[in-house]
C-alpha cells in the first residue's frame, strides 16, 4: 500500500533534529504516513505557515496567532523557557532603558522571542529601533557594531560568553517572575485543518512516539542532532537539547496552555496580535 506523504517543516537545530530523529530514521512504524522533512529556519517556517505551505510545521507561538485559522496545535513539541529564554546580549551590561533607546538585531517579527521583547519593553515594535538579522548572525551584527543588543535565541543562549558579550536580560526569567514561575511559550508543533480529525491525531500520536523515543535512546538521538550542533560538542548540544525536549515537549500540560493564553492575551491586550486566541489543540 502507498505511504501518504506528508511536509514535515522545521528548524536545523539540535533540538528538532533530537525530536524527529525516530520519524527520519523510521526507528518507529508509520502508521501509513511518509514525511518529507523541510528544514528551514524558523522565521522562514513561520511565514510559509501563514500561507498554509506545510502539512505539519515547528511554528512560533507567536506566529501562531496569524495562523490558527489554518492549523491546530499538536500537544506535543513544545520549546518552553523554563526559567531561562531569549537573551539580549550587548558588548556591555545596559539597563532596560537604554535598550528601548538602542538599536535591537532580532531574528524575527513572528518570532516568540520578539514578541516577549515588545512584552519586556512595554512597547509596540512601532516605539523602537530594530533590525532583523539571522538568528546565526546577530553576534556577528552586535560585534560590528550594526546593532548595539542582539536578541538571541537558539544555542546562543550557551555560547554569548565566547563572543565576548554580556547577557542584559533573560526574558524567560522575566516571564517566569511576572506569571507565577510558568515557562515562556516559545515554539510549537500545527498540524493544518485540511486533515480530518482521525488524521490529525495518528500524526499527533506519531509525533509523540517520536519524541518519546529520542528520550528513551537519548545518546543515539543526541549522536545524530550533533549533525545540526553549530559549533557545539556533545556535551554542550546534549545541554541545549535538555533544555528544549522535556516534559513540557512530550504534552503542555495544564500549565502550558495557561502559559500560552496569557502570552498571546496579554499581547492581544498590548495591541501586538489582532485578536484574541482560542487554543485549539488536537486531541
Amino acid at each position: 500500500m502507498a505511504l501518504r506523504a506528508l511536509t514535515l517543516g522545521h528548524s536545523p537545530d539540535p533540538d528538532d533534529a533530537f525530536m524527529f530523529f525516530a520519524l527520519a530514521k523510521d526507528r518507529i512504524a508509520n502508521r501509513g504516513f511518509q514525511f518529507e522533512h523541510i528544514l528551514q529556519d524558523i522565521q522562514t517556517l513561520n511565514e510559509r505557515a501563514t500561507r498554509g505551505e506545510l502539512d505539519i510545521s515547528a511554528i512560533s507561538i507567536h506566529a501562531y496567532a496569524f495562523v490558527s485559522d489554518q492549523y491546530a496545535l499538536l500537544p506535543s513539541g513544545a520549546s518552553m523557557g523554563d526559567g531561562y529564554g531569549p537573551m539580549l546580549v550587548s558588548k556591555r551590561r545596559m539597563t532596560r532603558e537604554e535598550i528601548a533607546r538602542a538599536r535591537i538585531a532580532i531574528p524575527g517579527r513572528m518570532t516568540s522571542a520578539f514578541l516577549a521583547l515588545q512584552l519586556w519593553l512595554g512597547k509596540p515594535a512601532s516605539e523602537f529601533d530594530f533590525v532583523v538579522v539571522p538568528f546565526d548572525e546577530i553576534f556577528r551584527a552586535v560585534r560590528e557594531g550594526k546593532a548595539d543588543v542582539g536578541l538571541i535565541i537558539h544555542e546562543g543562549q550557551l555560547t554569548y560568553r565566547n563572543e565576548g558579550l554580556e547577557c542584559c536580560a533573560d526574558l524567560g526569567i522575566w516571564w517566569g517572575e511576572q506569571n507565577g514561575g510558568l515557562p515562556l511559550p516559545l515554539g510549537g508543533n500545527v498540524i493544518h485543518k485540511r486533515f480530518d480529525p482521525e488524521t490529525r491525531r495518528v500524526v499527533s500520536s506519531l509525533l509523540t512516539e517520536s519524541i518519546q523515543y529520542s528520550l528513551d535512546h537519548r545518546d543515539e538521538a543526541v549522536q545524530h542532532a550533533l549533525q545540526y550542533a553549530r559549533d557545539m560538542g556533545t556535551d554542550l548540544a546534549d545541554r541545549f537539547v535538555g533544555m528544549y525536549v522535556n516534559h513540557w515537549t512530550l504534552d503542555y500540560g495544564e500549565k502550558g496552555r495557561e502559559s500560552i493564553r496569557r502570552f498571546l492575551g496579554l499581547a492581544f491586550e498590548r495591541g501586538l496580535i489582532p485578536h484574541r486566541q482560542d487554543l485549539e489543540f488536537v486531541t
